[in-house]
């Protein structure tokens, strides 16, 4: 299992969308993401200038049902 780096907002989204997810909804900072074949949904802070760093970008990646892998190869 490859280590997480601190990415940015943007790109865990752009990474996400690869994956095959939408966006859903916003509510404040917080960008609601959903696959439309799996329904699976996860969470992503937007902050302006600040990185999410690996343990909860750890937890997006688990809410997608991706592996760790898989979202490296999507970056």
């Amino acid at each position: 299992m490859a280590k997480l780096p601190s990415l940015t907002a943007r790109k865990v989204v752009r990474a996400l969308k690869r994956a095959g997810f939408v966006e859903d909804r916003q509510k404040g900072s917080h960008l609601i993401l959903i696959h439309p074949d799996t329904r699976a949904r996860t969470v992503v802070p937007i902050h302006v200038g600040r990185t999410i760093k690996p343990p909860l970008l750890r937890a997006i990646v688990c809410d997608a049902n991706l592996s760790i892998d898989e979202f490296i190869r999507l970056l």
